[in-house]
């Protein structure tokens, strides 16, 4: 049975992830690769890394840092399209954690916790409940979105959230 909390918490998810797709609608690959800014990233690339970063940490929401660190990351190409990467696929791989990352919060207890993994980002010995962790995934599909809408206004003027 879903709480109202839980509810919310992937009622807000599942709008920041529909503002993220939506700047990629109608885009080819070769635009989805594009990096129209000054920076390295593309709107494909950054669908990508939205994808890797939930899923990591639903990993990390179910088993700690080590779960969440049981696969390489691939930092250098995770924000870029690679050869033989198509949107179609990338959206395909997003809808797929996004299934998995609800099912998740729907069933996990939210107060559980694990402590965090070791980054000089991260204060020492600290630990994360499953709800701060779902909250982060929120804000850091939030903040995705809100580059992918300049990226997406910088390609052909489209835009997303204005």
């Amino acid at each position: 049975m879903t709480t109202v909390e839980r509810a919310d918490l992937l009622e807000t998810l599942t709008r920041h992830r529909g503002f993220l797709r939506y700047t990629t609608r109608g885009l080819t690959d070769e635009q989805a690769a594009l990096c129209t800014t000054s920076s390295e990233l593309c709107l494909g690339g950054l669908v990508k890394h939205v994808t890797a970063v939930e899923d990591r940490w639903l990993r990390f929401a179910v088993g700690g840092a080590e779960a969440m660190e049981a696969e390489p990351l691939d930092w250098a190409n995770g924000f870029r399209m690679v050869e033989g990467e198509t949107l179609e696929g990338l959206l395909e791989a997003y809808a797929e954690v996004a299934r998995r990352t609800d099912q998740l919060v729907g069933t996990l207890d939210l107060d559980a916790s694990h402590p965090l993994p070791v980054a000089p980002w991260f204060e020492p010995g600290a630990s994360w409940s499953v709800r701060r962790t779902v909250l982060h995934v929120i804000a850091e599909t939030a903040q995705h979105a809100g580059h992918a809408d300049i990226l997406r206004e910088s390609l052909d003027g489209q835009k997303t959230m204005g």
